[in-house]
C-alpha cells in the first residue's frame, strides 16, 4: 500500500497501520480524535464529514475514543477502509487540495497526547508463563513455581483506573509500609525497590454487555478494538509486605502508563501467529483453536538523568500463555459485564532469556545481579529521575506497524512524615 504522505520504512505508522489517538494542539486546546500517519496526524474532527455513516460522524467529533470503540467491528472495518482509501496514493481527495491540508494533517512534534478513551475499568492479568515461574522461583522453589491454579485459568486482578496515565506522565515514588527485616516490625518511607513492568493491554470495544451474560470465548474477538503499550509500576517492597492474602494494593495503584496510540486488531491480524502451545487442555469456556497470539517485538531502554539510554529487555507479545480472548472470555464467565473502554493488560511479558525478562525483579533476580547500563552505572531498581521508555512494533515486508512509545521518569518520593 502507498500513501501520499511520505514516511521511511521504519516509521512506525504507515497506511497499513493508522492508530487512533486523542491529541490537542498550542493553538487549540480541545482534545479531538486522530490517526497517525507517518509524523503526522490526521484530525478527524475536522473531516468527519467525509465519512458517511452519520454514527461514524458523531463519534469522530468526540473527545474520546469511547463512543467509536462502542459502534462494533463493521463500523470499525468500514472507518478504516475509508481512512485507507483517503490517504492512498491515488486518492486525490485530500492529497490536491493544499489548503484542506494544512487545516487537517498537524505534525505529531507539535501535539500534545492525552487518554485516548475515558478507562472505566482496569484489569491486569498475569499470563506470561515465563515470568509467573521466575517470580515463583524467587519467592518458593523450581518445583512449585506456579500455583495449582496458574495452567488452569488466566489469573488476574483487578486494578486502579484513576491513575491510569499517557506517556511521558512522570510517576512519584510511591510511600508506604515496608518491611526491610523478615519478623521485624513494618517500617513507613519511601519505596526502595521501584520497578517497571513491560506489558501490552487491549481495550474492550463494542456494545456493552449486559451484567449476568458471559462474553462467549468465540465472539471475544467483536469486543477487542485494539491494544497499546503498558509500564505497570510496581513498588516490590510495598508489594511484598501487602500482597498476602489479597494481592497488590498500593504498590501498583502509584500509577500505570501506556502509549497514546490504539493499533487495531485488523492492523495486527498480518502479524498473527500460533498461540502459545497449552501444556493443559483448558476447561471448554476457555477453548478456542484459531490463533490469536502476535509477533510483536517490545523493548525496554532506561534512562538516568543526564545520561544515555540503556536497553535492558527485549522480548515478544507471542510468549503469552493466554490469549486476549481467554483473558476476556473468563472476566467474563461469572457475568461481569464490560463497556467500552475498559482496559485489559497482559501482564508482565517475559521471554525464554534472562535478557527477555521484563521486569527489573527479574531482569536482576531479585536485587542479586546488578544491571550494566552503558554509562558504567549499574541498577538493581529503578532510581529516582530515571526514565523508563518502551518501544513495540511488528516487522512487514517493507513495513513495520508500531505503537510508538510508553515513556515515564521517576520523580522523588513526597517527605510525609
Amino acid at each position: 500500500m502507498k500513501s501520499f504522505i511520505a514516511y521511511p520504512e521504519t516509521s512506525d505508522f504507515p497506511i497499513e497501520n493508522l492508530p487512533y489517538g486523542v491529541f490537542s494542539t498550542s493553538d487549540n486546546d480541545t482534545h479531538r480524535i486522530g490517526v497517525a500517519i507517518g509524523d503526522q496526524i490526521l484530525d478527524l474532527s475536522v473531516v468527519y464529514y467525509l465519512f458517511e455513516n452519520e454514527k461514524l460522524q458523531q463519534a469522530f467529533q468526540e473527545e474520546t475514543l469511547n463512543r467509536f470503540m462502542s459502534l462494533g467491528r463493521p463500523i470499525w472495518l468500514e472507518a478504516r477502509s475509508k481512512l485507507q482509501n483517503l490517504l492512498s496514493a491515488g486518492n486525490t481527495t485530500l492529497q490536491s487540495n493544499p489548503d484542506l491540508r494544512k487545516k487537517i494533517f498537524v505534525s505529531q512534534s507539535k501535539a500534545t497526547m492525552h487518554l485516548p478513551v475515558q478507562v472505566g475499568d482496569y484489569t491486569d492479568f498475569y499470563s506470561s508463563i515465563h515470568h509467573a515461574t521466575n517470580v515463583g522461583i524467587m519467592f518458593r522453589d523450581k518445583n512449585n513455581a506456579l500455583f495449582p491454579n496458574w495452567k488452569h485459568l488466566p489469573v488476574a486482578y483487578h486494578g486502579r483506573a484513576s491513575s491510569v496515565v499517557i506517556t511521558g506522565t512522570p510517576i512519584r515514588r510511591p510511600n508506604g509500609q515496608t518491611c526491610p527485616v523478615e519478623g521485624a516490625a513494618p517500617v513507613f518511607g519511601p519505596s526502595r525497590l521501584m520497578d517497571f513492568e513491560l506489558e501490552v493491554a487491549f481495550f474492550v470495544g463494542g456494545p456493552p454487555s449486559k451484567l449476568g451474560e458471559p462474553v462467549p470465548v468465540k465472539e471475544a474477538h467483536e469486543h477487542i478494538f485494539g491494544m497499546v503499550l503498558m509500564n505497570d509500576w510496581s513498588a516490590r517492597d510495598i508489594q511484598k509486605w501487602e500482597y498476602v492474602p489479597l494481592g497488590p494494593f498500593l504498590a501498583k495503584n502509584v500509577g500505570t502508563s501506556i502509549s497514546p496510540w490504539v493499533v487495531t486488531m485488523e492492523a495486527l491480524e498480518p502479524f498473527t501467529v500460533d498461540n502459545y502451545k497449552q501444556d493443559l487442555t483448558p476447561l471448554p469456556y476457555l477453548q478456542h483453536s484459531d490463533p490469536y497470539n502476535f509477533d510483536i517485538n517490545l523493548q525496554v531502554d532506561i534512562k538516568p538523568e543526564k545520561s544515555i539510554a540503556s536497553t535492558v529487555c527485549r522480548s515478544n507479545f507471542k510468549y503469552l500463555y493466554w490469549t486476549p480472548k481467554q483473558q476476556l472470555a473468563h472476566h467474563t464467565v461469572t457475568g461481569c459485564n464490560i463497556n467500552p473502554g475498559d482496559m485489559m493488560a497482559s501482564g508482565t511479558i517475559s521471554g525464554e532469556t534472562s535478557d527477555s525478562f521484563g521486569s527489573m525483579l527479574e531482569l536482576c533476580w531479585k536485587g542479586t545481579k546488578p544491571i550494566q547500563l552503558k554509562d558504567g552505572n549499574t541498577r538493581k531498581f529503578l532510581q529516582d529521575n530515571d526514565e523508563v521508555i518502551i518501544t513495540g512494533y511488528c516487522q512487514g515486508d517493507g513495513f513495520r506497524v508500531g505503537f510508538g512509545s510508553c515513556t515515564g521518569k521517576v520523580l522523588p518520593a513526597l517527605q510525609l512524615y
